[in-house]
């Protein structure tokens, strides 16, 4: 069994700036709801799930923003023409076959991880769609992450990404990512690190004394005197972003991740795609469904069962 997982708000910003100026004759913009279609269907094409599931940002939980109350804050606002394309896709993604869920004051991160122990647990193998470096912490021999990459990558852009592959991009294991993050902090989610520590010192220390645990249980044990003095200076700020990036992954699941079965309602989604005005994409979800075929599978992306 096979469980597709897909970061709902990742996929919705990579296709409004991938596809730009794109509207129908009505004057309303469509690139975003246009670049995710395609998105959704090369991934259902590559990775052959049996079960799938849009997974959508909700709002933050309280936990963090009781921890830093900025957390977050510097994003800009989602742009105007980009909040009726959201809206849409929630609504819409089940018509291409995956479910599309997100629970209250939830980030999608935190309710990815749940479903993707919960299935793994259970024996499924796992595949997360996204570019968070956070949900790189669950990664394991059942839980892998398809990932944008460069073009010229294979899957015409995208990367399988393991516990090798995530050992040799960060220098760590993927359950050390987390005391990475607690030490360089993360801007895209304004949460500041310690100072003077970037990602390479923050590699080393996290390799040489395994934890931010270790390292506030012993300072005495970094050999550089600097180094040791900032770590033991900045201790509150590395417990509370240690706790910032640690993942919720034991939530309650609004519905069993076993029931998202992948059944496409082609005529509403032909419809809802006309109305669009996607005649090419149109064209080819019709040939499609009267095949009673799936998409081509992608040739330069086999995933072992």
């Amino acid at each position: 069994m096979r469980l597709l997982l897909v970061d709902g708000h990742y996929y919705l910003y990579r296709s409004y700036y991938a596809i730009r100026d794109l509207r129908n004759s009505r004057g309303e913009s469509t690139n975003a709801i246009y670049g995710y279609a395609k998105a959704l269907r090369k991934m259902l094409s590559d990775v052959r799930p049996d079960r799938a599931a849009v997974i959508w940002d909700s709002g933050l939980p309280e936990r963090r923003t009781t921890l830093q109350p900025e957390y977050k804050r510097n994003r800009k606002p989602m742009p105007d023409d980009l909040r009726p394309q959201e809206a849409w896709l929630r609504e819409n993604i089940p018509l291409f076959g995956p479910a599309s869920l997100g629970v209250p004051d939830t980030e999608a991160d935190d309710l990815i991880a749940s479903y993707a122990l919960a299935a793994a647990n259970a024996g499924a193998d796992v595949i997360v769609a996204t570019n968070d470096k956070d949900i790189l912490q669950i990664v394991s021999p059942s839980i892998r992450i398809y990932s944008t990459a460069k073009p010229d990558a294979p899957a015409g852009g995208h990367i399988l990404l393991g516990e090798a592959e995530v050992h040799a991009k960060w220098g760590v294991p993927p359950a050390r990512i987390a005391d990475v993050l607690a030490l360089t902090g993360d801007a895209s989610d304004n949460i500041g690190g310690v100072p003077g520590i970037g990602d390479k010192t923050a590699r080393a220390l996290v390799t040489a004394h395994g934890s931010v645990e270790n390292m506030l249980a012993n300072p005495r044990a970094i050999t550089n005197p600097r180094l040791a003095e900032k770590i033991e200076s900045a201790r509150d700020t590395i417990i509370a972003n240690r706790e910032m990036v640690r993942l919720d992954d034991d939530l309650p699941l609004p519905s069993p991740w076993e029931s998202f079965e992948i059944r496409p309602d082609y005529p509403a989604l032909i419809d809802a795609l006309r109305k669009c005005e996607f005649t090419g994409l149109v064209r080819e979800i019709e040939a499609e469904s009267e095949s009673a075929a799936p998409p081509a599978q992608g040739d330069l992306f086999a995933i072992p069962a």
